[in-house]
């Protein structure tokens, strides 16, 4: 007999029309988890789970040694919430979860085909103000950006380290990633993912996962109409290239939350929890920073915001999203 906290998640194959045809050749035929609370007789508030960069939602069922899963922590916390797990993996790694030329819609996948898919057949209160989202890393970054692009979908966002910042989170690496390039692959991208592709070890290379993530936030941030990506950085000497820079700035939730449109979004949230550990390996501790005094400039009222900077890296930061589901439910659940 399993046990019935655990029993709740229910496993789905999502079939969606956004990612079909995608330039990457990705499924588009997606896992899709949802727990349900015991009582599903009545409609509760919903949190949508986003992964981050090289995350896939099946993961987040592995097991570990001493350290509980996220099912098991939730299960654990019984929330009386839907929680959903989305899966967003792409041949890149990721998509910050926006729609790119380069990558595929996802975002449009996740607002346009998950959200009103969960809402047609679990006991959600299909209102923003009752809807939240939440993640780490890239996931983080979604749940921070996703709520400005959708402030009609979602009312409450989780970032754990999120990609924030972008001058002291990216910047730092174009030049070790113009080095790398050079060094190894004539200062092509075309030839790393050929070599990275090869049926060598993934990540066997020291410069892998630097790569990896660079050239995935450019699909992202700088594609073109025709699927091309533009690097914000010349490959012979790293120099940032100022009109692809530019093109990435506008995507950076700190930039965005000082416009007055992205105020007005954080201003209007029922719930915002912030946080990172102090050592995190990509300074976004520091764009934790940065993205809280935007929020509280922004009007947004303190009791409805938790920042937190917490002993730890940007690693094994699990137990982390219990508290933030707490948190978010617990403000996703008040009828004003």
């Amino acid at each position: 007999m399993g046990d019935h906290r655990t029993d709740r998640w229910q496993r789905l194959s999502f079939t969606s029309e956004a990612l079909r045809g995608n330039p990457l050749g990705d499924p588009h035929v997606r896992p899709l988890h949802v727990y349900v609370p015991e009582d599903d007789s009545r409609r509760y508030p919903s949190v949508y789970v986003i992964q981050g960069m090289t995350g896939m939602a099946e993961a987040w069922f592995n097991v570990e040694p001493w350290s509980p899963s996220y099912p098991d922590r939730i299960g654990e916390l019984e929330p009386e919430a839907v929680v959903v797990l989305v899966d967003a993996f792409t041949a890149v790694g990721g998509s910050q979860f926006l729609d790119s030329p380069a990558i595929g819609n996802y975002h449009t996948y996740l607002c346009d085909e998950i959200v009103p898919y969960v809402d047609a057949h679990f006991p959600t209160v299909a209102e923003a103000p009752h809807r939240g989202i939440q993640g780490k890393s890239s996931g983080g970054y979604g749940a921070m950006f996703t709520p400005f692009l959708r402030p009609d979908l979602f009312g409450g966002l989780a970032t754990h380290a999120g990609d924030a910042l972008f001058e002291v989170c990216y910047a730092r690496d174009f030049a070790p990633a113009a080095r790398a390039l050079r060094e190894r692959y004539d200062g092509s991208f075309d030839r790393f993912w050929e070599d990275f592709r090869s049926g060598r070890p993934v990540f066997g290379s020291p410069d892998d996962a630097l790569l990896v993530n660079i050239y995935a936030m450019a699909a992202a941030y700088s594609a073109n109409d025709d699927g091309s990506v533009d690097l914000p950085f010349e490959v012979e000497t790293g120099e940032t290239v100022p009109e692809v820079w530019e093109r990435w700035l506008r995507w950076d939730p700190v930039v965005r939350a000082r416009e007055p449109e992205g105020a007005e979004v954080l201003r209007n949230m029922r719930a915002v929890w912030i946080d990172s550990g102090r050592s995190d390996e990509y300074h976004l501790d520091l764009g934790a920073v940065a993205f809280h005094r935007e929020v509280l400039a922004a009007g947004t009222p303190e009791d409805r915001v938790h920042f937190e900077l917490f002993d730890g890296t940007h690693s094994r930061l699990t137990w982390r999203y219990p508290l933030s589901l707490d948190f978010l439910v617990g403000l996703l659940s008040i009828t004003l």
